[in-house]
């Protein structure tokens, strides 16, 4: 805002006159959106994908949104013949349910929804079957 005076004819009586400045966006918000817009290009691009197992593999996106998903012991994952049986929920996945994956590193891995011990399977990795 800026501030104008203007003098009477008598030169008694000042009268202010508040004109609205022609800056729209306040300063402290555009200096925000530049720190915030540094701060996004200082991150470098790259394509959206899940976190990687610890072998170095990384966790198809369909199955894991950065914390569903973790290697298992081989005692976790047990099988019958219905399937799979995730030991710690009872859960039976069938050995032909398309969230049964192969795994690259040869080793379980299991990964449930949020990440929690008792939650649903969304993809289990299992050994390759030396038949």
């Amino acid at each position: 805002m800026s501030i104008s005076r203007v003098f009477s004819a008598n030169a008694t009586e000042i009268v202010a006159i508040v004109r609205p400045s022609r800056m729209t966006i306040p300063a402290w918000r555009s200096g925000v959106f530049l720190a915030g817009l540094a701060a996004a290009m200082a991150i470098p691009a790259h394509k959206v994908r899940a976190h990687d197992a610890p072998s170095g593999w990384s966790y198809p996106y369909s199955c894991c949104s950065d914390n569903d998903c973790r290697p298992v012991a081989t005692k976790s994952i047990s099988e019958k013949p219905g399937g799979y049986v995730v030991n710690v929920t009872g859960e039976v996945v069938p050995y032909t349910d398309t969230r049964v994956r192969v795994s690259p590193d040869g080793e379980f891995h299991w990964c449930s929804v949020a990440g929690k011990e008792k939650g649903r399977t969304i993809c289990l990795f299992v050994p390759p079957r030396a038949f």
